[in-house]
């Protein structure tokens, strides 16, 4: 028995000492890639592992509800909103998520960056009058997301490629901000989407050289993409119906295909004090054809231009931070430039009327970069405007804005006739030719309050006020077709100007 006990203990002492030696034994670790920080571009930028790539990620989730509009953001002009009815929205909401991705690298030509900034939107639509009969009453959904069937939940919803551009030795490759717009675009003082008078935010696809002469002067070149960016509308007015009229469409749209891009050329003074900048565009006008096809003939391409100064000026004596931002424009052939993408081409602007006779008050209004009639060549329509904004820090918390654009358009003697020539005979303009006048100005004016409760957190308050002044005789009439798609009735509406009134609220938690 003593000497199975040995036996037992002494071959666990073994087996125990040769454990331990085999823990003792050096044993090679997994590397582990840490994420390291790049402090070559600013903040937030880190190397990506195993590479010389700094990049950055960024972004930012909003919560939006307009009110008295259908669209945001813009207050209404035409279509539902501007009908102001019981079709009409008092409230639309949007939620959207947006994210940025920059990357970086240094090489021997100097920094290779990629940017791309992508956001995903659910924005509410509404309801079209959809009756075919003026006893069958009947809307239909109409929006960018889906409507729901009463079976449950709902998902949808867009995206949207607000960016995505190379940069290369001093080159800009891709869909990039426009070359002509201004640093602050539409947004004087970071506020309302739909401002006239200047170049606009919305990215262009382009091919772009800069040149740095130092001390904050730099030179851009551009061949930018004028495809739906750059091109308001081309009307063949021969083609013009009641219905299209009645929303401020004065012809059949009649774009061509794309034959040659924008061309932009920009000055800018970047000091500290603040920023000047200079910007030229030319901009072919390449219509279609007379008829419905190409035997039918077709009038030549024309050339329009715009030119635009602007000017920022920083840290007013106001308080730190405080900015004024103005810039003006001139366009010809090229009305796209004052009136960016994001503020609306036709009018149709609803209200009361004081007028005999009328059913109510309407304000038809329309923009193009030419117009013509079948068997002549087009006429270049002129516009012109400016916008501006002032900004005040309150605190570190608080700030306020102050902002308003205006944009004319002005159609010349030959287009004006064949305009009115259309009103006359398809609206039975009560005033004839001699009242006839489709020139218009429109002008947006508001004000902006933001409460930054904590870092990158902003609640905003907005409120913005629009204003069509047209040009038609006053106490003039036209007849309009029933309109059953914001429910208004055919008769008699007063010519006159219009004005409306929205809101926008939202919460934006930046990233």
């Amino acid at each position: 028995m003593k000497l199975m006990k040995s036996l037992i203990f002494g071959s666990a002492a073994m087996f125990v000492g040769a454990g331990a030696q085999a823990a003792d034994l050096p044993v090679k670790a997994k590397a582990i890639e840490y994420v390291k920080i790049c402090s070559l571009y600013g903040a937030g930028f880190f190397y990506i592992p195993g590479s010389d790539t700094c990049i950055k990620l960024g972004g930012y989730v909003r919560a939006t509800a307009g009110l008295g509009t259908n669209g945001l953001w813009v207050a209404p002009t035409g279509g539902l909103g501007g009908a102001h009815n019981r079709l009409s929205n008092y409230y639309t909401g949007q939620s959207r998520f947006d994210l940025g991705v920059d990357s970086r690298t240094a090489t021997e030509y100097g920094v290779v960056r990629t940017y791309a900034e992508l956001a995903f939107t659910w924005t509410a639509g509404g309801y079209n009058g959809a009756g075919s009969t003026a006893l069958n009453g009947a809307t239909a959904y109409s929006g960018s997301n889906p409507a729901g069937s009463g079976s449950g939940m709902i998902s949808g919803g867009n995206l949207s490629i607000y960016y995505a551009f190379i940069q290369f030795a001093g080159f800009t490759f891709g869909r990039a901000q426009s070359q002509f717009s201004s640093p602050w675009t539409n947004y004087p003082a970071n506020g309302y989407d739909g401002l006239p008078g200047g170049g606009g935010w919305e990215a262009v696809n382009q091919v772009a050289y800069t040149a740095d002469f130092g001390q904050g002067i730099t030179a851009s070149f551009s061949a930018e993409d004028q495809v739906v960016r750059n091109t308001t509308n081309i009307w063949n007015v021969s083609g013009a119906t009641a219905a299209g009229l009645a929303a401020g469409t004065y012809g059949a749209g009649d774009i061509g295909g794309s034959r040659t891009p924008d061309f932009v050329a920009q000055l800018r003074v970047d000091q500290a004090w603040g920023l000047f900048q200079a910007s030229v565009a030319a901009h072919d006008n390449h219509a279609a054809y007379y008829g419905v096809d190409e035997t039918t003939g077709h009038p030549g391409d024309k050339w329009g231009w715009a030119g635009q100064l602007a000017l920022s000026i920083k840290n007013i004596p106001t308080g730190p931070g405080d900015t004024i931002n103005i810039q003006g424009v001139y366009t010809n052939g090229a009305t796209g430039y004052n009136f960016q993408p994001y503020g609306p081409y036709t009018f149709g602007l609803y209200g009361a009327t004081g007028g005999t006779g009328a059913y109510q008050s309407v304000g038809l209004a329309g923009l193009s970069d030419s117009v013509f009639v079948t068997g002549a060549g087009q006429q270049l329509t002129t516009s012109y405007g400016f916008n501006g904004g002032y900004t005040h820090n309150w605190n570190a918390s608080w700030s306020s804005s102050l902002w308003g654009g205006i944009g004319a358009v002005r159609y010349n003697s030959t287009a004006k006739g064949y305009i009115c020539g259309a009103f006359v005979t398809t609206l039975a303009l009560s005033s004839g030719l001699g009242g006839c006048n489709p020139d218009f100005n429109y002008s947006v004016v508001g004000a902006t309050t933001r409460w930054n409760p904590v870092k990158n957190l902003t609640f905003t308050a907005e409120v913005a006020y629009v204003m069509l002044d047209q040009k038609y005789a006053s106490g003039s009439t036209v007849t309009l077709p029933t309109q059953a798609g914001i429910a208004k009735p055919a008769g008699a509406y007063e010519l006159k100007d219009q004005n409306s009134l929205a809101l926008l609220l939202r919460a934006q938690r930046a990233w």
